[in-house]
């Protein structure tokens, strides 16, 4: 690999001009919520209550239809119907794995497409939730990273991916029925395409909707955002979101990271790890997780490993080792079996936990890494993508 890789620009987005006509009260905060209701007539007093009837019915019971909250009066409903919809993403497609991983491509506004994954697994169901269109990040073991940055999703893309999510699976409960506490989707990871730190409102947005207790109501343990390390924005998740945090971390010293990871050349390891060791503290977070791509002969020595022991020393962390998934042109390839589990060995003897991540969905292109909307799937070659991540040809 040369050091020519680009460095991951500062991003400054300019907020999307909100289409005109009725107003999609998905997304909406409960405060943003209300002073939509009021600027629509509601008297002040009531605005409170009818946010809290209104909430229910589009997060707790997955209704679209005004008509069908019956608890508001007819003329109200009316009035609703004017000036409101209640819209999410429009599902394009969706495959089905051999291992039952299930992969959506859907539609935002401007034509824009997305994809989301969804991977059952024994005891939970976890979803991941695209954040932007695109990347800016420019990774170079990612597929998504060879896709341009489009534009950030706003608040109502994001819970939406994970209100379509349940609309597919058949989750949200009967009104009247007894409760069921099994939960189809129980979990939710902020891992697929995007840097959703440079997303970082309607991401807090979204997951406080996601974590409201009377709507869909998903534990903040059950929340996971994954961030290549955004310095600046990882104190304000564990204030505003307090969510569960996974860093893509992938490598030991800065030289290999910033060529894997170049936004390393903003924010290198030390800066990384130093604003991580306060994170558990402030947010009750149990512990980080290290992401940790395994790269044949780039990143996968026992040197490494031990490295990353010392780097990580003090935090309360897991080390999530993943086995590179491929793609078309990929200029890297999947460590051997026998070299991750001698890495995962000497992680666990220093007493971390060391998982090695079983691929999923790599079928149907939704591994971990995998993830590049359709419209701008078209092949590079391996010089065109080596090209673009700084890579000297191989």
């Amino acid at each position: 690999m040369s050091a020519t890789a680009p460095i991951t620009q500062d991003v400054h987005t300019i907020p999307r001009k909100l289409p005109e006509g009725p107003v999609n009260l998905v997304g909406l905060t409960r405060d943003a919520m209300r002073a939509a209701l009021i600027e629509a007539g509601v008297p002040e007093k009531q605005s409170k209550m009818r946010v809290g009837q209104i909430w229910q019915w589009i997060y707790q019971w997955g209704v679209r239809d005004f008509d069908a909250m019956t608890n508001l009066a007819k003329t109200f409903r009316a009035d609703l119907k004017e000036r409101f919809v209640i819209e999410i993403p429009e599902v394009v497609s969706k495959q089905v794995s051999e291992d039952g991983t299930r992969k959506y491509l859907v539609r935002i506004a401007g034509g824009h497409e997305v994809e989301v994954v969804y991977i059952p697994e024994e005891g939970r169901g976890t979803l991941c939730v695209s954040s932007q269109v695109g990347c800016t990040l420019t990774c170079s073991f990612c597929h998504t990273g060879t896709q341009k940055l489009v534009r950030n999703l706003t608040a109502a893309e994001i819970i939406g991916q994970v209100m379509m999510a349940r609309d597919d699976l058949g989750e949200w409960p009967e009104i009247g029925a007894p409760k069921d506490e099994t939960r189809l989707l129980s979990n939710i990871v902020l891992m697929g395409m995007g840097e959703p730190l440079y997303n970082f409102e309607n991401v807090r947005d979204a997951m406080k909707i996601a974590m409201d207790a009377e709507g869909i109501q998903l534990s903040r343990r059950r929340i996971t955002l994954s961030t290549s390390g955004v310095v600046p924005e990882i104190a304000r998740t564990a204030q505003e979101i307090g969510c569960q945090l996974a860093i893509s971390f992938h490598a030991t010293t800065d030289e290999t990271r910033d060529k894997l990871v170049p936004i390393n050349k903003r924010w290198n390891i030390a800066e990384l790890l130093d604003v991580l060791r306060s994170y558990p503290k402030v947010s009750n977070s149990e512990r980080i997780t290290f992401e940790y791509v395994m790269l044949d002969g780039v990143n996968d020595t026992d040197e490494d490993a031990r490295r990353l022991i010392k780097l990580i020393d003090g935090i309360p962390a897991k080390i999530n080792l993943i086995p590179f998934n491929e793609w078309p042109g990929a200029p890297y390839k999947r460590s051997s079996n026998n070299r991750i589990r001698a890495f995962a060995d000497i992680i666990y003897k220093a007493g971390y936990a060391s998982p090695i991540r079983t691929p999923r969905g790599e079928d149907i292109m939704a591994a971990c890494g995998q993830l590049k909307s359709a419209t701008e799937r078209a092949r590079k070659s391996r010089r065109q993508i080596e090209a673009d991540a700084g890579i000297a040809g191989s």
